[in-house]
């Protein structure tokens, strides 16, 4: 597969058309019916989360959020394939996989509130916290690999970034460190088309990204990031190739940010309303019920019901994250090392006591 689509030929693997058609059997996952539906409906709940929580952030209720509109079939396609033991190293828009690997909706919602709490994900193994600053986590993600590669372990990490974070060192260096080591990494690039207002096409002479894998001697594909089963198929074989001990893949996941960058950016300002239209029929959403209603899986009575349960579900774990209580003032400082320094017990015992004095005056 991945010499049929080498990066050089800038071809793109895709499995399922625009109209949800099955266009390349060759290459067509194993996936029973249940397990399909049970994706889509995943998938569809964390689309009404996430769409729902951009209302919540609009009613003053929840902090600055980014959207995944539109870039659902990434994570649902990788959540088919990763294992218990996998490691998950997160950007900030992968909210379908952080669900998939056991964290919790109203965790998600306490992180973005501003909770040290919402970073713990309890019930989910092997998942990193959320990182903000753009591409140092694949750094922690290779040298998670080269940990599991030193002690021999059966396990794969998968992290992930944007386009405009391929412009940052780190990601270089993560690549090239996990290249040399051969580590059982996948990396993946969620090519929405823009770094906020910024656009791919600005960002790379390039042909396209996952020809970036050349540099570092390690195999890379671009894939279709709207397509389901093409994401799962491409995962698959990427893992296979680092559970083998072949080293690290790179995964360009092409797709589109529909929505905005994050609830503090006005998407209008940089594009217009006809790409945005032009992408409109490549939703992976669409193009999957399309697929299902087809196979006689799915309707639209059936979506519509499910959805009601879903919002009531999305309601109450939101409202359990507006009613956790008030954010404790240590949690400030004591998460930034294993044992607080002695500067920050200092910092923390002089706020402590100038709100003692306010609460005085």
């Amino acid at each position: 597969m991945f010499k049929e689509y080498d990066p050089l030929k800038d071809k793109l693997f895709s499995i399922m058309d625009d109209n949800g058609q099955i266009a390349n059997k060759k290459y067509m996952p194993e996936i029973s019916d249940e397990k399909l539906l049970q994706a889509y409906k995943n998938m569809l709940f964390a689309r009404t989360a996430d769409l729902m929580t951009v209302s919540f952030q609009r009613q003053g209720r929840i902090y600055t959020y980014p959207p995944n509109y539109g870039q659902e079939a990434i994570a649902g396609g990788i959540a088919q394939v990763i294992r218990e033991n996998d490691w998950v190293v997160p950007a900030y828009r992968e909210l379908g996989l952080w669900l998939a690997k056991g964290a919790t909706l109203k965790e998600v919602f306490l992180y973005f509130m501003g909770y040290e709490d919402g970073s713990k994900f309890e019930k989910a193994k092997h998942l990193l916290p959320v990182s903000v600053p753009i591409a140092s986590q694949l750094l922690h993600a290779a040298g998670i690999g080269y940990e599991i590669k030193y002690h021999k372990k059966d396990e794969v990490v998968y992290t992930f970034v944007g386009d405009g974070g391929t412009s940052e060192g780190d990601f270089h260096e993560a690549l090239n460190f996990a290249a040399v080591w051969k580590a059982p990494v996948v990396f993946v690039i969620q090519n929405n088309q823009y770094a906020i207002s910024f656009n791919v096409q600005n960002q790379t002479s390039s042909k396209n990204l996952a020809i970036k894998a050349y540099s570092y001697g390690i195999k890379g594909i671009k894939v279709d990031g709207n397509d389901f089963y093409a994401m799962t198929k491409a995962t698959q074989e990427a893992a296979e190739l680092a559970k083998k001990g072949e080293g690290p893949v790179l995964i360009e996941a092409l797709t589109y940010r529909r929505g905005a960058h994050t609830t503090s950016d006005d998407p209008s300002k940089y594009r217009t309303k006809e790409e945005e239209e032009s992408w409109a029929p490549k939703d992976p959403m669409t193009r999957l019920k399309a697929h299902l209603v087809d196979k006689e899986l799915w309707s639209d009575e059936e979506e519509e019901k499910i959805n009601k349960q879903f919002k009531k579900e999305v309601e109450t774990q939101f409202e359990a994250a507006e009613n956790y209580g008030e954010y404790p003032l240590e949690d400030v400082f004591k998460y930034q090392y294993a044992e607080m320094p002695e500067d920050l017990k200092k910092q923390l015992y002089a706020h402590e006591k100038f709100l003692k004095w306010k609460e005085g005056k």
